[in-house]
């Protein structure tokens, strides 16, 4: 195989035809469903809602509350000693807000223990 002036006529590609579509030559019956409970089973469980798998790990859920506790919503939350991650107050702020929108309910009872303590003392 040398030099050629013309690549496509030293090594022409075969062109292959495309044969018809047999679209109505024979249908498949439908196959006959062995164990038809865990084609149930598994119908019932794809029709079942989606569980939330977005979750706030158990130490930022603490670091909220002790935060919330010891500062409340002030910027000297920033210089305790808890702050192990030296965060601004901004972020802090946020991973506040963060925890509010994850567990409302949880909030509106952490914030009455926290009033009722305020109460007590």
């Amino acid at each position: 195989m040398g030099l050629a002036m013309d690549p496509n006529k030293a090594v022409p590609l075969q062109k292959r035809k495309v044969k018809a579509m047999e679209v109505d030559i024979e249908e498949r019956p439908k196959e006959l469903v062995r164990k038809p409970y865990v084609l149930n089973d598994l119908e019932a469980e794809a029709s079942l809602p989606e569980k939330k798998g977005n979750t706030l790990s158990r130490d930022l859920i603490d670091y909220v509350h002790y935060m919330v506790e010891n500062n409340g919503e002030d910027k000297a939350m920033a210089r305790d000693e808890k702050n192990y991650y030296q965060d601004t107050p901004k972020q802090i702020r946020n991973k506040i807000n963060f925890y509010r929108r994850f567990y409302p309910a949880e909030w509106q009872t952490f914030i009455e223990s926290l009033q009722k303590k305020m109460e007590i003392e």
